[in-house]
């Protein structure tokens, strides 16, 4: 138990109890201090793919996983200051995409900010998203929070404007999971000098959140969990007592620290991606190898999607995630060994066995 008297840097504690019920990734964050009315939490939704067919048509699966994550969240008590969508609204990127992904995002009750996923980006790079949205990078202060939000998911110059014949081949080339046509994810100089910047008017013990869309880390390069300029966007963290990344993208639970900096992934609400067999032969710039999740069968649509809470009570973060079919999860910092762990899933005596649906 902390002592009431520390000041509101000093911890960030998540409570999950009143989305108990959620059912979907629908990530649920209270950062408390010491003066209780400045407590405050925030819900995260992430990864919707929202696909169009033809006409008023799209896949039924992709919306009712966004529809039923919105509704949750308006339901939630106590209630959240502010929402982050964590990218990929859309599918493909299109209008039609985006605006009946942007209808169902405007039943949400609260302040919504939003990160750009690739799926958002290659068709029209990023124009018409922005004009629903906003700004691709930006930041915002909460409650004594600073809070960074990137583009990660831009690429070479010569790759995106002059590799393709259509502004449809390009989308098409980027969306492939396990695609050698497609290119590594970056932030940019651009927009690494403006991070510099911003961070440059913040105390170096204010917490600071950064929400990207990639991983800001390279963890597997054959599907794009990887970040190109991950190493200089990580320099300019790295002068902060405790900041963290969080990000979507990778539909899977990930987590991992490097130096000071803390990275969790959220869910999808779309579907599971599988763990690469090759995650172990795969050339990867971790120091500390994260905990593969245990689960059955990726095609099973329900079967790794999920939600979870996240605690930075003690100043580093836990993720307690529920899952749909398997046995719910915490990952904790243990500061023996300097890393998150998931103890009892490394107890190859507690794991649970893949699932059969067939």
């Amino acid at each position: 138990m902390r002592d009431l008297g520390v000041s509101r840097r000093d911890f960030l504690k998540g409570v999950g109890a009143a989305a108990a019920a959620v059912a979907l990734p629908l990530n649920l964050i209270e950062l408390a201090f010491a003066d209780p009315a400045q407590n405050f939490m925030f819900a995260y939704i992430s990864d919707a793919h929202i696909q169009h067919i033809k006409g008023g048509k799209f896949v039924r699966n992709w919306d009712r996983g966004l529809i039923r994550a919105v509704a949750e969240t308006n339901l939630l008590e106590p209630k959240p200051d502010f929402v982050m969508f964590g990218g990929d609204l859309a599918q493909l990127g299109t209008k039609a995409e985006l605006d009946h992904g942007a209808e169902i995002m405007s039943a949400l009750k609260y302040k919504t900010y939003y990160v750009m996923g690739e799926h958002d980006y290659y068709l029209d790079l990023g124009e018409y998203w922005s004009k629903l949205f906003g700004p691709q990078w930006y930041s915002f202060d909460h409650k004594g929070v600073h809070f960074v939000v990137l583009n990660s998911i831009l690429t070479f110059d010569d790759w995106t404007h002059k590799r393709w014949p259509t502004a449809e081949q390009r989308m098409l080339e980027m969306a492939g999971l396990d695609n050698p046509n497609g290119s590594p994810f970056m932030v940019g100089e651009k927009q690494r000098e403006w991070l510099a910047a911003d961070l440059a008017k913040v105390d170096r013990k204010t917490p600071v959140v950064v929400f990207s869309h990639s991983p800001i880390q390279k963890l597997y390069k054959g599907w794009n969990f990887w970040t190109e300029d991950a190493e200089e966007v990580q320099a300019l963290l790295q002068p902060f007592e405790q900041p963290t990344v969080v990000y979507g993208h990778v539909h899977q639970i990930q987590y991992n620290q490097i130096g000071n900096i803390t990275f969790h992934a959220v869910m999808a609400t779309a579907w599971p991606w599988p763990y690469p067999q090759s995650y172990a032969q795969a050339d990867h710039a971790m120091p500390k190898q994260m905990v593969p999740m245990n689960r059955g069968d990726p095609f099973f649509e329900r079967d790794a999607t999920g939600w979870q809470t996240i605690d930075t009570g003690t100043g580093r973060v836990t993720m307690a995630y529920n899952l749909y079919n398997n046995r719910a999860r915490k990952v904790r910092y243990n500061p023996a060994t300097g890393r998150p762990e998931d103890l009892e899933f490394e107890d190859p005596a507690k794991r649970v066995p893949p699932q059969d649906h067939f």
